[in-house]
């Protein structure tokens, strides 16, 4: 029952996908080829945002596929659950490229704005936000439980918030004639950039390094543990995050009592933490006592 779960959930996921990829295709090539007609830079950051946002989906997708179909094997017991890590650190990496790229050509105009037309960048700009809304609604409902979902969600949530920006852009242009308006969004649009790639990227990279759910006390979970009937010494416990949403746990547990008491008690305490995928030893005194000598011999 709860593989079938899983797989429906992947099946909506790609879908859902796919038709978010289509949505941003389409709108990419209009922001792009505008950017360029017209030569301004604040629809060219949008359209290098929405770029990484197409790589976001097309990677995600991928890396939703291979979760889902990539099973486990001998040589990769967890299958390829990581691969959507590895995705977000990449869209992470893309979104810092971008914004560094914008960042640069914006200083190059300072002092020498070309005019550009404010009308074609109102008209894009109100084209993107209907475009990112309809992705924005595809992708949230599974934002939360896929960090590769979560990459491209972001990135189209931050290309919105830009969206509006080449908006007030045009509008400001068309009504004064200012022609800082387009290089003063793109900046702003690359400074909003940053801070979102960066929190992804420490996201996926606190997961590979194997440090412990940031939700997790493990001082205290060792504590409860310790306080299980019969447990005098908890040893070897890690904790850490194989995907978003399926944390692992590993414990060794000292106690003269019936294993499967201690077991059941143990599992209890893990469960109410919600740590369902855990793996637990329990062993008499003597057993613990030679497992620290051979360690010590190390």
């Amino acid at each position: 029952m709860g593989a079938g779960h899983d797989h429906s959930h992947g099946d909506a996921r790609a879908s859902r996908m796919v038709i978010a990829a289509g949505v941003l295709t389409v709108f990419f090539v209009v922001e792009l080829t505008t950017a360029l007609a017209i030569n301004s830079i604040a629809l060219l950051a949008d359209a290098g945002h929405m770029l990484t946002d197409l790589v976001a989906m097309f990677m995600g997708l991928t890396a939703v596929l291979l979760a889902k179909h990539g099973g486990a094997s001998p040589s990769r017991t967890y299958g390829w659950h990581r691969a959507e890590v590895f995705t977000a650190v990449a869209n992470a990496a893309l979104l810092l490229g971008v914004a560094g790229f914008i960042l640069y050509e914006a200083v190059e105009r300072i002092g020498d704005a070309p005019e550009v037309p404010g009308v074609p960048m109102i008209v894009v700009a109100l084209a993107g936000l209907l475009a990112n809304a309809v992705v924005v609604l595809l992708l949230r409902s599974h934002s939360e439980k896929s960090l590769a979902v979560k990459g491209a969600y972001m990135e189209v949530v931050a290309d919105t918030v830009g969206s509006v920006g080449v908006l007030i852009a045009g509008v400001v242009t068309v009504t004064t004639g200012w022609p800082y308006a387009d290089v003063v969004v793109g900046v702003l649009v690359a400074l909003w950039v940053l801070p979102r790639a960066i929190a992804l990227a420490r996201a996926a990279l606190r997961i590979l390094s194997e440090s412990s759910p940031s939700h997790i006390d493990v001082e205290e979970l060792r504590t409860a543990l310790s306080a299980v009937e019969g447990v005098t010494e908890v040893h070897d416990l890690h904790v850490w995050t194989l995907v978003p949403g399926k944390d692992m746990v590993t414990a060794h547990l000292t106690s003269r009592r019936e294993a499967a008491l201690v077991l059941d008690d143990a599992r209890a305490v893990l469960s109410a933490r919600g740590l369902d995928h855990s793996t637990v030893q329990v062993e008499p005194p003597d057993a613990a006592a030679a497992c620290e000598c051979e360690n010590s011999n190390w």
